[in-house]
């Protein structure tokens, strides 16, 4: 089996300035700690009985809508919901791209984002993240008959990986040689359908993420490579560096809901009897 050297992550994840390239444009409203006395976002959020929220609802089984009834659930939905209701508040959700989710935190247009993503240490630069609650590792879509002609990460050379545009999945694809295709906001079979239809090569994305979209859509002829896994990483809510006191009221009721058990069953409802919040005993070794 075939793995990402642990060493080359920071060099892959530093090449994320297209994420962090955000206007600074977040005043008294964005900041925790007003300046000359003025009302701090955290209080401001207490009054108004609203977390703001930025998701995609695309994003199965994170953030997306329910089959049945059309509304907005999922893993990190559900976490989100049940942490707000334990601060009193009510989570009010914003569906965009991820692209947007940053920008629109640095902004103050929302709260937090929830959508799958990656703590490291580039973001960690300017944004705050709670405790982790997932935990997990990169995989690669391909098609069946060849795994798209990929044995290695460097047999991504010229491949065409698909995927939106400032994710850390896709800059390990570039950096790797591979032409990124870039997405919006769309669902899992577009995705999945362009790798069966030979527009796309490969998608590489978090291992739960992509064993759930295969097993929802079993007409659809793609495969997860069996040999090449990567990554290690875990997830948490996303937040403006200055909401400190939002961060720490998050963390309280995070870690009261991995303590409880109920991340845990919320993990066992949306990945199939899996419980994501603790960390997969993987061994990611050297190149071999």
């Amino acid at each position: 089996m075939y793995f990402l050297r642990k060493t080359r992550i920071p060099a892959l994840i530093a090449g994320l300035s297209m994420i962090l390239i955000l206007a600074a444009c977040g005043g008294a409203n964005n900041n925790d700690t007003g300046e000359n006395g003025e009302t701090s976002r955290w209080n401001e959020i207490e009054e108004e009985g609203t977390l703001k929220v930025a998701t995609s609802g695309t994003l199965y089984p994170t953030s997306f809508h329910s089959d049945e009834t059309d509304e907005l659930t999922g893993f990190e939905v559900e976490i989100t919901r049940e942490a707000a209701d334990r601060l009193g508040l009510e989570a009010e959700f914003t569906e965009m791209g991820f692209d947007g989710m940053l920008t629109s935190i640095q902004s103050g247009q929302v709260d937090i984002a929830v959508n799958d993503i990656d703590i490291n240490e580039r973001r960690e630069e300017d944004f705050l993240f709670t405790d982790p609650y997932k935990f997990s590792y990169g995989s690669m879509i391909v098609r069946p008959d060849d795994y798209s002609g990929i044995e290695t990460l460097e047999d991504l050379e010229g491949k065409r990986h698909g995927g939106a545009a400032t994710t850390i999945y896709m800059e390990i694809a570039e950096e790797y040689g591979a032409e990124g295709v870039t997405y919006e906001n769309v669902t899992n079979d577009t995705y999945l359908r362009d790798i069966e239809n030979g527009r796309l090569d490969a998608v590489m994305n978090d291992y739960y993420l992509q064993s759930l979209a295969i097993e929802a859509l079993p007409e659809i002829d793609v495969v997860i490579h069996p040999d090449l896994f990567y990554y290690p990483n875990n997830q948490a809510m996303i937040m403006n560096q200055d909401n400190t006191e939002l961060h720490e009221n998050l963390n309280r009721v995070i870690n009261e809901m991995l303590e409880d058990g109920t991340i845990t069953e919320l993990s066992e409802q949306f990945f199939g009897g899996q419980d994501v919040s603790q960390e997969p005993d993987i061994d990611f070794a050297d190149e071999e």
